[in-house]
């Protein structure tokens, strides 16, 4: 008797920019099945999980700098019910020896995740940690710009004329 085919399971690698994020599928035994680069929007996230799921079953995406420009992406693919994992940059002595690609950046990143070097679950941005991380951002914000105020007038104390001096002039009239 036949069994029915069970769909392909699928895991993604994301390269992250500002505008635009680079997307290769690989299939469990590492075979590079395409690639894409979509637009940083909304509909460039449902474009990526469309394209994503054409391949078959999504088993996970590994996307760079969940924390910052993999942001957006990574929070509309959770809210999906995908699993979105962190995956680091590649080795920079690397990237530079065989040049900037970044099909081959989403690809390493892909293959971080399939090999399970790649384990830590994306920053979901709405955790207790996060919300602390702002107010941390916030506080030392505040205390540079204290620190700067304060050498600022310690410069004008400093080279500022003095009263004396300023007062002998306008008597001088």
């Amino acid at each position: 008797m036949h069994q029915p085919e069970q769909a392909a399971e699928v895991i993604i690698g994301v390269d992250t920019h500002k505008d635009t994020h680079t997307a290769v599928a690989l299939d469990t035994l590492g075979t590079r099945l395409g690639t894409t680069t979509i637009l940083v929007s909304r509909e460039g996230y449902r474009q990526i999980e469309a394209w994503a799921r054409s391949f078959g079953s999504v088993r996970a995406f590994g996307i760079e700098c969940t924390g910052s420009y993999g942001a957006g992406l990574s929070r509309a693919l959770q809210a999906s019910g995908h699993r979105v994992l962190d995956v680091n940059r590649a080795d920079r002595r690397a990237r530079r020896r065989h040049g900037k690609n970044d099909p081959l950046d989403a690809e390493a990143a892909a293959r971080a995740v399939l090999s399970g070097q790649a384990t830590a679950l994306a920053k979901s941005g709405t955790s207790s940690v996060e919300m602390v991380r702002h107010l941390k951002l916030a506080r030392d914000s505040a205390v540079k710009a204290r620190a700067q105020a304060m050498q600022m007038l310690k410069a004008l104390i400093v080279s500022a004329p003095s009263c004396a001096s300023s007062s002998r002039a306008s008597g001088a009239r």
